[in-house]
């Protein structure tokens, strides 16, 4: 593991992992990972949410890098199984941040645990993957207070600032989207692509894949 995300979800982590993977530190490990990939990992990461301990190495076992959630709600734990590691920490806007949570997955969680998630380029996820989201993210990070935007937001921040007092300098770095392959290509002593930075799952690519089209919001 080379690179490990502490960001919180929807603060362009899609486009950070396919951007670590051109980089050269990949597979990196996604939320949808666990949703789409191998799903045999989610009572894992289930156990972790509930504060067991669990075998770090086997649970990422040919992933260099991690981003998003699941894996930023354990960075410290990664930092000191793998403590010669970068630790990225991936920051928005909170306001536009929260507007992006609540409009796909949160909105995505409240419709598939209703059954009504249909037409998504994506199989909907599974009760298992929808009941470990809420255990972490939604009951484990927002004290199922995610809802209460002033409160979720202060979780935002309060999140960025613990990372950045809780990192060393020498390990962290901190990335918005607009900063492009700069810092990330520092980040890893390789040459910057010349490629365009990617631009991945906006909210309404999010919302086709999942299948929310449809739904108001």
């Amino acid at each position: 593991m080379r690179v490990i995300g502490a960001g919180f979800g929807r603060t362009g982590t899609m486009s950070l992992k396919a951007a670590l993977e051109e980089l050269g530190v990949g597979p990196c490990y996604h939320m949808i990972e666990a949703l789409w990939g191998d799903t045999t990992r989610i009572p894992i990461w289930e156990a972790a949410a509930d504060g067991e301990q669990v075998d770090w190495r086997a649970l990422l076992a040919g992933f260099e890098s991690t981003v998003d959630w699941p894996g930023c709600t354990f960075y410290k734990q990664l930092m000191e199984v793998f403590p010669d590691a970068k630790v990225l920490l991936t920051v928005r806007d909170p306001d536009k941040w929260y507007e992006s949570v609540e409009s796909s997955i949160w909105a995505a969680g409240v419709a598939g645990r209703k059954g009504e998630l249909q037409g998504g380029s994506e199989t909907p996820p599974s009760l298992d993957a929808f009941r470990m989201i809420g255990k972490l993210i939604w009951e484990g990070t927002f004290d199922g207070r995610f809802e209460d935007r002033a409160y979720a937001i202060d979780v935002f921040n309060r999140h960025i600032e613990e990372v950045k007092r809780t990192v060393p300098a020498e390990r962290l770095v901190v990335h918005e989207v607009k900063d492009g392959w700069k810092p990330l290509a520092q980040m890893l002593g390789v040459p910057e692509p010349q490629t365009p930075f990617p631009r991945l799952n906006d909210k309404a690519a999010f919302r086709e894949m999942v299948g929310l089209p449809a739904l108001a919001g």
